[in-house]
Order: C-alpha cells, then structure tokens, then sequence
C-alpha cells in the first residue's frame, strides 16, 4: 500500500501588492505574470477585485475560505480559479509555475458570479490573456479585454475542488475523515470503512458531507482522488502507480474516471505536457 510522504517544506513568497496592479473603470481587466519555484506558498490574502488565476505552465494548489467551508482546488494550465473580492485564498505552487493573475474590475462581470469555480481555459483566453501583459492603454487594449471578459463569461466550469469544514466552524470529525482520505486515499474505498476512525456513524458523516459541503461522500472522494493524483502524474509518476496509490485495482478503470472527470487522459497532464 502507498503511504503520503511527508509535507514538502513550503516556502513563503509576497503577495503582489503593487500600486499600478488593482483594476480601474477605465482598464477594468489587467493581468500579470510571474515565476514561481515549486513549493513557493503566497499566505492567505484577498482583493477588493475579482481575480482569474491560472498557470501558463506547472501546477498550482488553490485554497478559498467562504463561510464555513474551506475548497482546495489543483490547477493545471488547462484550468483556472475564478476567486470572487474580499474572498481569501492562498497559493501553493505543486511544479515550478509561469503564474498568470487575471485582475477583474467588480463591476465587469455578473454579480452573480459569487461563488469560486474552476474555468476551463480555452486557446483563445490564454492567447488573451498572454496579450494583456505588459499591454498599453489604447483601442487595441480596449478591444482585448473586452474580448478576455466575453471569452471568460462564456468558459466552461468544472467540478475541481476538494471543499473541506472549515477548520475552527467546522464538524472535526468530518475534517478529521477529510484530511485522512486526503492524505491517503487508497487505504480505504468506502465510507464505511473511514467512520469507526472518527467516532461517528456511516449516517452521521453521510449527512455532514451532505450538510456542510453540499455533496455525497463518493462525490467527495472523486475529488479527492483527483487532487491526490494530478501532482503525482505531474512528477511523471507511471499511471498504474498513480491509480494504485488512488485505490483503483486498474489504471483503465483509473484513466476512465479521469478521463470522465477532467475532459483529457491521465497522460495529457503528466510532467511532458505540464511543461509546454
């Protein structure tokens, strides 16, 4: 059986806070980019602006708080994390990244748009996106934002986060059983082989992941594998190995969960593909 390793050493790096970055009326969508090592972590932090993060190249590790719930989203560069203002969240980059921040002026899209969600990043959004950078005020610049904000409005979302109870508002026997599967997902496959760890019945847990993180538990840990795999398979770990350690006794019936899940094989996101 594969075991977690130990937590990799994270290493803090600031925010970008300068002055010229927030969104105006006039320029109501401004992107940037930086190089990130891996395991560089930005601390919890938040805007007063929306904000579309995504990597150009490499993986990041995306974690929001709203209300009492916590969501952990990994992110390819084929996906993004829409992140509402005033919403904290903090950054772990998985592989050595090219970061994209994509900063949205409030008032540019739908205030419907309260939630975080996972965006599939279309060719045209990252050419987009790619132009934004450096770019000058002027009708050129009018013309792709105005573009990037349609194209984002029109994206794809996907299921991709791993929400958890909120550490302090939370049920800790829930998170207590979160955290266990996180580190660990092929140890047990059932919910009824996790309950007698944390003290609660098959029941009771089945409605605490339905109360406080809105799904079913086999939901849940469709997630949760997903999450546990895409850094392996982005380390070039081999695919059998990778649905071994997720509990899947097959890397078919693996990849076709995947495949199902994500829109690509398991092999689109390993190291080869992450680094183009």
């Amino acid at each position: 059986m594969t075991r977690a390793t130990k937590p990799a050493r994270l290493h803090p790096v600031q925010s970008d806070t300068s002055p010229h970055r927030p969104p105006t009326a006039q320029r109501p969508v401004r992107s940037r980019g930086r190089a990130l090592a891996m395991n560089a972590h930005i601390e919890p932090h938040q805007h007063s602006w929306s904000q579309f993060t995504y990597c150009a190249s490499g993986l990041m590790q995306v974690t929001v708080t709203q209300g009492a719930c916590e969501t952990t989203f990994i992110v390819p560069p084929s996906r993004a994390v829409w992140i509402p203002p005033q919403v904290q969240h903090t950054v772990v980059v998985l592989e050595s990244a090219e970061l994209r921040t994509v900063d949205i002026a409030p008032a540019a899209l739908p205030a419907s748009w309260a939630d975080c969600r996972v965006l599939v990043v279309s060719p045209l959004l990252r050419e987009l996106i790619g132009a934004l950078q450096g770019s000058e005020p002027g009708p050129r610049e009018d013309a792709v934002m105005a573009l990037a904000l349609d194209e984002i409005q029109h994206a794809d979302t996907q299921a991709l986060g791993v929400p958890m109870p909120h550490p302090v508002l939370g049920d800790k026997r829930l998170r207590a059983l979160c955290e266990a599967v996180l580190r660990d997902p092929a140890e047990k496959n059932q919910l009824r082989e996790w309950v007698a760890e944390v003290g609660a019945s098959e029941r009771t847990v089945a409605r605490l992941f339905r109360d406080e993180l809105g799904t079913s538990y086999q939901q849940w840990r469709t997630q949760a594998v997903l999450a546990h795999a895409l850094p392996q398979l982005a380390r070039g770990v081999p695919i059998a190995q990778v649905a071994a350690a997720s509990g899947y006794a097959s890397d078919s019936a693996f990849s076709a969960m995947f495949k199902q899940a994500m829109g690509k094989a398991p092999s689109f996101f390993q190291s080869k593909t992450l680094s183009k």
